[in-house]
This record gives structure tokens, C-alpha cells and sequence, in this order.
């Protein structure tokens, strides 16, 4: 094992949790045998480094030259709410748009030989800390049914789901208003919060300003007009480096990340990749995204998964959509 390598991924072995001492070794075992793999695809002379297969199945590709890693994914949903963006085979594909054929170690491997440095999953307790890491741009590439070829910044494939409860902070509502069981907006007493569920349309907000002129509570309701109109996903993708779980029966230890969660959208402390925002994972009525239905192509189709590490002076240079 190469020890300033890892030490470079990790930090310094004698600093580290044993958790993470544990996901160091793992990891890098897998890395060094990646390391090997490509070694013996570069040893010939060829011209020019071509794409190298980091597993047997084939749909995990070391793009050296091209500083990125190559994911053969499926979609697998087109519709509904997220917790990923792309899950392990046989996992989450219930809450996943793509799946992947790969263990999620040869994923987190193939980043660690491209430079990649893994930072920390999301943090509940005592307090809330997002997700942390480096940078990692994702791009997805397929064919449609006419052959032609289309590229797409991940991040246009998510939007914020509507279809939930939205809520803001409001202390008490205004003198004269009283809303029954009929009416979609709804006054948490206990909770201090006005709440609406779903899209609030224009006829709609209009209504609900109109029932008083209330400086704060005209402020809640725009609030919640603007919480549940449809956004494109705006969060960057980082490279948390989910953890390890010790079973405490056999001791045997596992990439958290094999249970599926390889690129999430909602906060997970196993997740590989996640968004460097807070996005809860708790029920489903509560997830904060969903996929965008009109962009994403058919069930079945196949995806090559971009994965590109990004520098701090590259930040930014994601462009929404391109057409190769």
C-alpha cells in the first residue's frame, strides 16, 4: 500500500477514528488493486491512455486522460421521489433514477486513483452538518430511440418534489382569519407553523393573500408560494466517502455504501456521494426531490455515468446541458 497516497486520501493513519481506519485500509485495498489493473492496461505502448475496466462486469471505467470515471448505468425510474440519483443493482432502484452493476468500493477506488479526496457523510448529532467533500461533477450521456446522442448535467435530471407538505414559521394567524378542513392552507397552533401541501398556483396565492393584509402573514404565504413551486436541483455533488459498518456478532466489517447508496440526493451517513445541502431521508412524503419525468429518457435506457473530480480552481465550470 502506498502509505503518502493514502495518508494524502485519509490523513495521517495514527490521527484516524478506527472506523475510518478500517475504511482506509478497505478501500485502499481495493484502490491498490485498481491501481494495478491500469498499470498493466498503460505497461503497453500505446500512443494514447485508453479508458481502463475497473471490475468483471465491465461498467466501471478508469478515464485517466480524461480525468473522470465511466459508469455503465440503466435507468430504472422516471417517476416519483428520490433518495438517489443512482443506486448499487438490486438495491433502491424503487428510489433511484440509475442503477449500476458494481460494488461501490471499486466506485470509490477508481475516484481515490483519480486524485479524488473523500470528506465526511452528513452529521445528525448534536448538530446538523452537511455533507462534505470534494467537488464531483456528473454528467450523463445516452442514445434516444432515433440514435442520437445527448449529454446532461445530472443535476437536470432532479427538481424539488411538490407533492409534500411545505411549511414556514408563523407565531399566530392575523385577526379575522379562520381556515376550516376545507381549506388547503392549515394553521399549526402547536407547532407555530402555516402549512399548504403541494403546488400553490396563481389564483390560488392570490386567494390566500387577499384574506388579510397582515404585514407577517402576507410574508408567510409568499414564503410558502416560493417553497412550493418546482426548482432544479442547485446543490453540488461531493465525495463524502460513506463509512464502515462492524457487524458486532462476526466483527466482519462493510462499506456502508453497498447497501446502495452510491450517489444520494437525500442525506444519508452511508452515502459515497451526496449533495453538500441538507435533504431529509426520512419518509417518503418528506424527501426533498424527485425526478424530472420529462427529461429522463425511458426505462431501460442505457446511461454512461460521468464522474469528474473536480479542482478548486475548476469550480463552476459545469454547464447545464450539451448535445454531442
Amino acid at each position: 500500500m502506498n502509505t503518502d497516497k493514502t495518508n494524502a486520501v485519509f490523513g495521517n493513519f495514527s490521527e484516524l477514528p478506527s472506523w475510518r481506519l478500517a475504511l482506509a485500509i478497505s478501500v485502499c485495498a481495493t484502490a491498490f488493486l485498481v491501481f494495478a489493473a491500469v498499470s498493466l492496461a498503460e505497461d503497453k505502448d500505446a500512443p494514447k491512455l485508453e479508458p481502463t475496466p475497473l471490475n468483471p462486469q465491465k461498467t466501471v471505467w478508469l478515464d485517466r486522460e480524461g480525468g473522470k470515471l465511466l459508469l455503465k448505468s440503466e435507468v430504472v425510474l422516471t417517476r416519483g421521489s428520490l433518495e438517489m440519483l443512482l443506486c448499487k443493482k438490486g438495491t433502491k432502484e424503487h428510489e433511484s433514477i440509475l442503477a449500476v452493476d458494481s460494488d461501490a468500493a471499486v466506485i470509490h477506488g477508481g475516484l481515490i486513483v483519480l486524485g479524488a479526496t473523500p470528506g465526511s457523510p452528513v452529521q445528525f448529532q448534536p448538530d446538523f452538518k452537511p455533507p462534505q467533500g470534494q467537488q464531483i461533477e456528473i454528467y450523463l450521456n445516452w442514445k434516444d430511440k432515433a440514435g442520437k446522442s445527448h449529454r446532461s448535467a445530472a443535476r437536470r435530471w432532479v427538481r424539488t418534489s411538490t407533492e409534500r407538505y411545505f411549511a414556514v414559521e408563523l407565531k399566530a394567524l392575523p385577526p379575522g382569519i379562520q381556515l376550516t378542513r376545507k381549506d388547503k392552507l392549515r394553521f399549526d397552533e402547536r407547532n407555530e407553523e402555516l402549512t399548504w401541501y403541494g403546488p400553490m398556483s396563481d389564483e390560488q396565492f392570490e386567494q390566500e393573500l387577499a384574506r388579510s393584509a397582515n404585514e407577517v402573514y402576507q410574508k408567510a404565504v409568499r414564503e410558502l408560494r416560493a417553497a412550493s413551486q418546482t426548482k432544479p436541483l442547485d446543490a453540488d455533488f461531493v465525495f463524502a466517502g460513506s463509512g464502515i459498518y462492524v457487524d458486532p456478532n462476526t466483527k466482519q466489517r462493510f462499506y456502508e455504501a453497498e447497501g446502495g447508496d452510491v450517489i444520494c440526493v437525500a442525506n444519508f451517513p452511508s452515502a459515497m456521494i451526496d449533495i453538500s445541502a441538507r435533504s431529509s431521508s426520512t419518509g417518503t412524503e418528506n424527501l426533498v426531490y424527485e425526478a424530472w419525468t420529462e427529461r429522463v429518457p425511458p426505462e431501460g435506457t442505457k446511461v454512461t455515468v460521468e464522474l469528474v473530480p473536480v479542482k478548486s480552481k475548476e469550480k463552476g465550470k459545469e454547464s447545464d446541458e450539451s448535445i454531442r
